[in-house]
């Protein structure tokens, strides 16, 4: 047994006084100071949000990330933030998922998308993973597509010709910043309607 497994099991243990987690909410992004405010990182930016709301930070390392144990609308949750990099995402949203045997079916994913201009949400319950790499991680090493998914928009790239990678790992400027805080308190508020069962509400309310 490594010292990783150990620490595992003695949180297991703590973890019941305050009740069996039953969602893992997962925010992607980038570690590293370098893409703070990055458009790839609006998972990282929401789900610091949330963690905020609740009166927490997101700094224990397990699971290849970092988490929080909290709870939101009664509902005892995992806050997520892998630190694996975009592209490998799932390895850490996995370990999350098997370590408390929870089923993909009760997890929510927070993530940037370019299709969406800055300031706008889609909730969808499942779907493909669009292009996005660090969907794409999750979709092939959970082997599901049936889980439930924030779509952060970030803006779309300006001429067809742009470089994506450039366009994903660049910056906010001001008014979208802004317009980014919005959304975030949004998402927010669509992660404590969907931990309750109300994803149709949600959707209702958000989609656009």
């Amino acid at each position: 047994m490594s010292i990783f497994d150990i620490f595992d099991r003695i949180s297991s243990n703590s973890q019941n006084s305050g009740g069996k987690i039953e969602y893992v909410i997962a925010g992607l992004g980038n570690p590293g100071m370098e893409y703070d405010g990055t458009r790839h990182n609006a998972g990282f930016f929401t789900i610091d949000a949330l963690a905020a709301q609740l009166g927490t930070e997101i700094n224990r390392l397990r699971f290849k990330g970092k988490t929080a144990e909290v709870t939101i609308e009664g509902v005892r949750c995992l806050l997520l933030k892998p630190a694996t990099y975009m592209n490998n995402s799932g390895e850490s949203v996995v370990q999350a998922l098997e370590f408390y045997k929870i089923d993909p079916s009760k997890l929510i994913v927070i993530y940037d998308d370019i299709s969406l201009e800055p300031g706008r949400l889609r909730i969808r319950r499942k779907g493909s993973h669009g292009g996005h790499n660090g969907m794409r991680s999750i979709i092939d090493l959970t082997g599901r597509d049936d889980f439930s998914r924030i779509k952060i928009g970030v803006g779309k790239k300006p001429h067809p010709d742009y470089d994506l990678a450039k366009w994903v790992l660049g910056k906010f400027n001001k008014e979208d910043a802004e317009k980014m805080k919005r959304s975030a308190e949004n998402a927010c508020e669509c992660v404590k309607l969907m931990v309750c069962g109300k994803t149709d509400e949600a959707m209702n309310k958000y989609n656009s």
